[in-house]
């Protein structure tokens, strides 16, 4: 039987009659998607932090590396599965948790979690979604589901939200620590777009008993109200490694902590126990100038030495970067904005055909460059530019 690259080029070769031709590349998603969104919504997903120096980065950096494919590796059949916290996922790509979907489309994450679980990818539920975890967690049956939080100031609220997310058949928890405020986002200021505002992308508080307990009167009688406590109590600048100790307290799933960039990190997370790290700088959304995340994952696997689960995101556009990355020591990638391209473009489709593609070029490009399964890829594929 063919490999799953070559069954989706053939279809891709022979499209059927009448069928709405959509993107392959992301560029064109990227592309067509602007035409549909106006300018707040479609720079907030499109935009990061200062001049766009880290965004930028965390794409051209992955050029440092390049590929050395060997021949006669009787590559005719693949397996593309990777282990993960010791459970097996059927490829190495996940979506990574993106917030407010609601403002690139209708269905926000109940379409992207649809798809996600038809194509078997792991989905990661953010804490700013526009639908509640529970109504991403029906939309996704059994299938495989992680929870990110973005830990605030409010204890009871944090607490609840872990609760929730046990309950509703998460089985592990993202703690994203690149946050602890906004950034200085230049289009989101120009557009002066932000999303909370309007109580986009607050599903999760907004149906949460502790939150609502905060509150004089109801979300549906004084929203507002509810906008101005969640502003307040979103982020928390004043955390330390010591407060993961809350975090065991209250759950037991598995702990991942995102946005690690600096090799002692990377020591400080294992010293604390922790189950994982991605690798990220949050899609250059957060900090202008800083490392890009595919350099920051060579830096990184150099310390850890396969020690702790790592996984990466920003800058993935291609089946040669999720090579690269694996090669580099990442047991699975993480996809961010062009999941939410396909979206905005062709909803629950759309991001079908986005991972599709994307799976289908890594395949190709692994047998292509003699590996017959992700377990086979390592640094010994790459050779350095510099």
């Amino acid at each position: 039987m063919p490999g799953f690259g070559n069954v989706v080029q053939a279809q891709l070769y022979q499209p059927l009659k009448n069928e709405k031709k959509l993107p392959i590349s992301v560029e064109r998603w990227e592309q067509q998607a602007r035409l549909k969104l106006a300018d707040g919504p479609y720079w907030y997903v499109a935009g990061g932090a200062g001049a766009g120096h880290t965004m930028r980065s965390n794409v051209n950096d992955f050029q440092a590396w390049q590929l050395k494919p060997r021949m006669f590796c009787n590559v005719d059949k693949r397996e593309m599965s990777v282990k993960v916290l010791n459970e097996t996922f059927p490829s190495p790509i996940m979506l990574a948790p993106i917030g407010v979907q609601s403002i690139v489309h209708d269905d926000a994450e109940i379409a992207s979690a649809k798809a996600a679980a038809a194509m078997n990818i792991p989905f990661i539920t953010s804490s700013a979604s526009s639908r509640s975890m529970e109504d991403i967690a029906e939309a996704m049956g059994n299938k495989t589901r992680w929870f990110q939080l973005y830990w605030g100031k409010d204890e009871d609220v944090t607490a609840s939200m872990l609760q929730r997310a046990e309950a509703s058949g998460y089985s592990a928890l993202v703690i994203t620590l690149d946050t602890p405020m906004l950034s200085w986002r230049e289009e989101d200021l120009e557009n002066a777009y932000l999303p909370f505002l309007q109580a986009e992308g607050i599903a999760n508080y907004l149906s949460d008993p502790a939150f609502r307990s905060k509150l004089d009167k109801p979300p549906e009688e004084d929203v507002t109200a509810a906008v101005q406590y969640f502003l307040r109590i979103f982020s928390n600048a004043s955390l330390t490694w010591k407060d993961l100790e809350f975090i065991r307290e209250h759950t037991k799933l598995p702990i991942i902590l995102k946005g690690i960039l600096d090799p002692g990190d990377a020591e400080l997370a294992m010293y604390h126990g922790v189950d994982g790290i991605i690798v990220s700088n949050h899609g250059g959304r957060q900090v202008d100038g800083a490392i890009s995340a595919i350099t920051a994952l060579a830096n990184i696997s150099d310390v850890t030495q396969g020690r702790i689960t790592l996984l990466m995101d920003s800058g993935i556009r291609r089946g040669s970067d999720i090579m690269k990355a694996i090669a580099l020591g990442a047991s699975a990638v993480l996809l961010g904005r062009p999941y939410m391209y396909g979206l905005a473009v062709a909803g629950e489709k759309g991001v079908k055909q986005v991972i599709r593609n994307l799976l289908a070029d890594f395949d190709l490009t692994m047998a292509l460059s003699g590996k017959k399964s992700t377990a086979k890829i390592d640094r010994s594929l790459l050779t350095s530019r510099s």
